[in-house]
Parts: structure tokens; sequence; C-alpha cells
């Protein structure tokens, strides 16, 4: 190497050291959320491929013809007109 030089991390600010790596408060709460986030989408994307494989499970299992009063399915037609 160049004489046992530390090389300096983009991901760390410049002269801090292993011991000084310590989280502040305001980074400790920002990876709480962030991480509260990501469970979050994870949830609501198992929760849409549910959805998208077995669409009928989450209708009601009501019909269109259950709001009808006093028709019977063949009489729709003559309630529009």
């Amino acid at each position: 190497m160049d004489g046992g030089q530390p090389v300096p991390s983009p991901l760390l600010p410049f002269g801090s050291t292993l011991s000084d790596s310590s989280m502040s408060v305001e980074q400790k709460t920002t990876f709480v959320f962030v991480i509260l986030l990501f469970i979050i989408l994870g949830v609501l994307i198992v929760r849409c491929f549910r959805i998208l494989l077995d669409p009928y499970r989450s209708m009601p299992t009501s019909t269109w013809a259950d709001g009808l009063e006093g028709l019977e399915k063949g009489q729709f037609d003559h309630a529009l007109a």
C-alpha cells in the first residue's frame, strides 16, 4: 500500500474514527422511520399481490339483483326505460 494511510470512506464524514461512529438521535430516528416505511411498503405489496391473485375473495357476496325492489332479474331492461 502507500505507507499505511487510512482510506477515507465516502459514507463517513471526513476525520471520523471507528470510536466516533455512533449514530446521533436524529440519525436513529430517521433510521427507525425508514425501516417502518419499508415494513408498511412490504405489507402493501403483499396485499396487492393477494388481490391480484384472487380478486373475487375480497368482493362482497351480494349480487346486483339484491338492490332491486319488486323486480325480477329478467325485468331489468324495462326498469331503465
